[in-house]
């Protein structure tokens, strides 16, 4: 079923189409300065500090974010969503001094390459093939999750969807790679960022000014810590101690572990920039999610002082027979909204998605060309067929997912809903294997593939044995576990710790502990303000 309160117009399909024509017009341009595959998954790293910041921003900004933080934030959580934030810039600070600056020291393309000359070649292929194993997973469920949701939106039939979001990605980051995705990116942010600014002035007028939206919003909906639960076996998924420990091991393994997010910062010119940029990110991103929560507000507001809203919503239902309270966005912009602009808050939709699936899509080609094409040639290849064989890589992955898409069905109604855990399962692990690399010059390989297969076991049992227990215990809970078991099969099996080549230990400069002090006294303002709410 297709939303029915407004149809988009003529205008907004030329807005559709021309922004879709417009982002393939500037990947073929950006693709000139393409010659080897590095070139492509690193855009020859000329991108600044600012493009890659925001571009690293508009990939977390999913569909599933742009619709369904504020559906959280209006019809269930509330205001406690933003305790997920404040982890952010304390996990920047772990990531600019312990991480990042080894491993873009390194000029990396693919960050597991790092596992290869500190552990060995088996530990490097065996996280390669986790990785993209999950990763295939949870994007083919993503595309399948958003192409219903665009589906609505559009009212158009789901294969059409699907079709207007991958063809128009798998071809611009096919032409572009990574600078087409860091420069689309930056777009896709500011368009997004646009529409919900613009969506919240609308609601808040509608709604009778920001007196009028405050006293409309259920009141216990505005508390934004909330330390009622540990989430430790007492369904408290959400509450304070969670979201802050768990965010930070989350976010420091995803930012700078994850191929997805950390071949961004292998991308700039020098670890200087890789550091700026992730100063950058720790500032912008929670302006970002506040105006997404601000916009939750103005619509749960609007739904209480307009019954027959949610109304409207309700006849909406999902595979469980749930209303679809993620569509509140988009129907309160077919509602509202005049033709074109809504053309545009639908371009800010399809963006989100776009930013997320396309860098995926091209770390997806990374990781394989790196970790196991060059593996399986017994000649070099030449730059020109590295650079061919790269983008027929990143449009395989493509299609694979897309397929998948259409098969998981049946599964969709769990998953879809799980797909934030399947990250989860592996991250702590993740983060686990490179701080034992890091911080130790005893653990070798084997001790670390027993403690990252064991940290994985252990986030399975818990996700299938413990649903109680909140998912983003798991980050810390899979560390743990990886580190005690790394530790105890090292101190039994002690390997020959290898020298890594190209690896330098930078030491901080006066302008890094700036922003490290920036960024401890930023995450301590967040979390003062967020408790006077």
């Amino acid at each position: 079923m297709g939303i029915n309160e407004g149809n988009l117009g003529p205008l907004d399909w030329i807005i559709i189409f021309g922004y879709m024509v417009g982002l393939i017009a500037m990947s073929a341009w950006l693709s000139r300065g393409q010659h080897t595959g590095k070139d492509y998954y690193l855009g020859s790293n000329s991108s600044g500090p600012w493009a890659i910041a925001l571009s690293t921003m508009a990939t977390q900004c999913s569909t599933n974010s742009l619709l369904g933080v504020p559906a959280f934030v209006a019809f269930s959580g509330g205001l406690v969503w933003l305790q997920y934030e404040l982890g952010v810039p304390f996990a920047m600070i772990a990531l600019i001094l312990l991480i990042m600056p080894i491993l873009r020291g390194m000029n990396l393309i693919s960050v597991y390459q790092y596992v290869e000359d500190r552990f060995s070649l088996n530990a490097r292929l065996l996280l390669s093939a986790l990785f993209l194993i999950l990763r295939a997973f949870a994007t083919g469920v993503t595309i399948y999750g958003v192409g219903l949701t665009i589906a609505k939106v559009l009212n158009v039939d789901f294969f059409m969807a699907v079709l207007i979001l991958m063809i128009a990605t798998i071809v611009y980051d096919f032409l572009g790679g990574m600078k087409a995705v860091i420069w689309s990116d930056v777009i896709q942010i500011i368009l997004i960022f646009g529409s919900i600014i613009a969506a919240v002035f609308v609601a808040v007028h509608i709604n009778g000014g920001i007196s009028g939206t405050l006293a409309a919003f259920p009141p216990e909906r505005m508390k934004a810590i909330d330390f009622k639960g540990t989430g430790l076996g007492d369904g408290q998924t959400y509450s304070f101690w969670p979201m802050l420990i768990g965010g930070f091991f989350l976010y420091v393994a995803y930012y700078g572990c994850d191929q997805t997010q950390a071949q961004r910062s292998l991308s700039t010119r020098n670890v200087g920039e890789t550091n700026q940029a992730l100063f950058i990110g720790g500032l912008l991103r929670f302006p970002l999610v506040l105006s997404y929560c601000l916009l939750g507000v103005a619509i749960g507001a609007h739904a209480a002082i307009y019954p027959e809203f949610v109304d409207t919503l309700q006849l909406h239902v999902d595979a469980k027979g749930e209303p679809e309270w993620n569509l509140a966005l988009p129907v309160f912009v077919l509602q509202h909204f005049p033709t074109g602009l809504i053309g545009v808050v639908m371009v800010g939709i399809l963006g989100a998605a776009m930013s997320s699936l396309d860098s995926t899509l091209n770390s997806m080609s990374a990781v394989t060309m790196q970790d196991f094409v060059h593996r399986l040639k017994k000649k070099p290849l030449s730059d020109r067929q590295e650079l061919y064989l790269s983008k027929a890589t990143t449009v395989l992955w493509g299609l694979l997912c897309l397929a998948f898409s259409f098969y998981v069905g049946g599964i969709a109604t769990t998953v879809v809903e799980s797909v934030n855990k399947i990250g989860s399962l592996l991250n702590g692990p993740l983060l686990a294997l490179f701080t034992m690399g890091l911080l130790t010059r005893f653990i070798g390989a084997r001790a670390v593939i027993a403690g990252l297969l064991l940290g994985l076991t252990g986030n399975a049992l818990l996700w299938l044995f413990a649903p109680g227990v909140s998912w983003l215990w798991w980050n810390v809970f899979g560390f743990i576990v990886a580190w005690v078991v790394g530790l105890g099969v090292a101190l039994i099996d002690r390997q020959p710790v290898r020298e890594i080549p190209g690896a330098v230990h930078v030491k901080p400069s006066a302008k890094t502990w700036r922003s490290v002090a920036i960024l401890a006294a930023y995450g301590v303002l967040i979390g003062v303000g967020l408790a006077f709410m």
